[in-house]
C-alpha cells in the first residue's frame, strides 16, 4: 500500500492543475446541478462538507491519529455560530469568527488531554470527549434547546466595506462557502507541502522515532488537533448558516463515523485530494442511490467494505497507482533483423 510519503511535496506552486479545475466545477455549479437532475442546495452541502473532511484529513490522513469523535467541533462550531446571532448580534464575520474560536477552545482543551496518547487510546479519548460535547447539546436545553435544536438562526449578509451581499438565496450562499473552501484549501495545501506536513507525516509513521529525532511530538500533536478543531468549526458555522439551526445530531458518534468512512473511500489516507473523492461519492450514494432504494447507505457500506479490503488507499490512491503505471510503461525496443545483427 503507498503512503502519502510515496507522493512527491509540490510546495513551490500555490495553485495545482486539479485545484484550479476542482474550484472551476465548484463556482459554476449553480449553472449545472439542476440541469443534471439534482438540487441547488447540494453544492452548499458538498462544498461544507469537503472543508469539514479536508480539515479532518490534517489530523487523520497526515498525522495518523484516529479521532471518532470530530463531530463535537462541527457541532461546536454551529451552536457558537447560532448563539452568536440570537445573543450578541446579526453579523456573519462575528458568527464565524465565534464559531472558529469556540472550536479552537474546545479543540484546545480536549488535545491537552489526549495529545500525550497514541493509537487505541487516543480514539477512545476522542470518542469519549465527543460523547461529553454530544450530551452537554442534549441536555442544555436552556443554551441550546435541546433535542429540538438552535432554531431560527438568520442568514447575514456579506458585508464587506460599504458592499452589502445578500446570502438568504442558495445561489450566492454557494458562492460564498465555496470562496471560503477555496481559501481554507490553499492555506491546508501549503501547510502539508511545508516542513510542518513532513513533520505530520513523519510522526504517523513512527512517532517515538520522530521524538527521538528532536521532535516536540506532544505539542506538534496538539497543535494539530486544534487547527483540525478550528477548520471543523468554521465548516460548523457555515452548516449552521445553511441549515438556519444547530442539532446535537451533528456531534453524534454516528456522524463522526461518516467522515472517518468519506477519508478511507476516497483515499485521505494518500492523498490531499482523497476528503473530495470520499465525500462526492457520499453524496452521489445518497442522491443518486438513495432515489433508487431506501437502502442507500447499505450500498454505501458495502462499498466501504470492499474498498477497505481490495484497495485499502482509496479511490485516490488507486488514481495514483494506474498513473504511476501507465507512466513506468515499458517501451518495445525494436525488433532487428539477421542482417542487422550481422552488421
Amino acid at each position: 500500500m503507498i503512503s502519502l510519503s510515496d507522493i512527491p511535496a509540490r510546495g513551490g506552486s500555490p495553485f495545482t492543475p486539479p485545484m484550479i479545475v476542482f474550484l472551476l466545477a465548484l463556482a459554476t455549479a449553480p449553472f449545472w446541478l439542476e440541469a443534471v437532475g439534482l438540487y441547488s442546495y447540494l453544492g452548499i452541502e458538498i462544498t461544507i462538507w469537503i472543508l469539514y473532511a479536508m480539515g479532518f484529513n490534517l489530523l487523520f490522513g497526515y498525522a495518523g491519529l484516529h479521532s471518532f469523535g470530530h463531530g463535537a467541533y462541527l457541532g461546536v462550531g454551529a451552536y457558537a455560530f447560532g448563539l452568536f446571532q440570537h445573543h450578541v448580534g446579526v453579523s456573519l464575520w462575528g458568527g464565524l469568527l465565534a464559531a472558529v474560536l469556540a472550536a479552537t477552545i474546545a479543540g484546545a482543551a480536549v488535545a491537552l488531554f489526549v495529545a500525550h496518547r497514541r493509537g487505541i487510546y487516543f480514539a477512545l479519548l476522542t470518542i469519549a470527549f465527543g460523547q461529553v460535547f454530544w450530551f452537554c447539546a442534549i441536555k442544555l436545553r436552556w443554551l441550546t434547546g435541546g433535542e429540538d435544536g438552535l432554531l431560527g438562526i438568520p442568514r447575514p449578509d456579506l458585508v464587506i466595506g460599504p458592499l452589502r451581499v445578500s446570502l438568504q438565496e442558495n445561489t450566492s450562499l454557494h458562492w460564498f462557502s465555496a470562496a471560503i473552501l477555496g481559501l481554507a484549501m490553499l492555506g491546508l495545501w501549503r501547510l502539508v507541502n511545508a516542513p510542518f506536513g513532513r513533520v505530520l507525516q513523519a510522526i504517523r509513521q513512527n512517532e517515538m522515532r520522530a521524538r527521538f529525532a528532536g521532535y516536540d511530538v506532544w505539542r506538534i500533536k496538539w497543535l494539530v488537533f486544534t487547527l483540525s478543531a478550528s477548520v471543523a468549526g468554521l465548516a460548523g458555522g457555515l452548516f449552521a448558516m445553511a441549515q438556519e439551526s444547530a442539532y446535537p445530531d451533528v456531534m453524534s458518534l454516528h456522524q463522526s463515523g461518516l467522515i472517518v468512512m468519506m477519508i478511507l473511500v476516497g483515499g485521505g489516507l494518500v492523498s490531499f485530494w482523497g476528503p473530495v473523492l470520499g465525500v462526492l461519492v457520499y453524496f452521489i450514494a445518497r442522491d443518486i442511490i438513495g432515489g433508487i432504494t431506501e437502502t442507500w447507505l447499505l450500498w454505501f457500506g458495502l462499498m466501504f467494505v470492499v474498498m477497505v479490503m481490495v484497495r485499502p488507499e482509496g479511490a485516490a490512491g488507486l488514481a495514483h497507482v494506474v498513473r504511476a503505471r501507465f507512466a513506468r510503461a515499458p517501451v518495445k525496443a525494436p525488433v532487428s533483423t539477421p542482417a542487422e545483427r550481422s552488421a
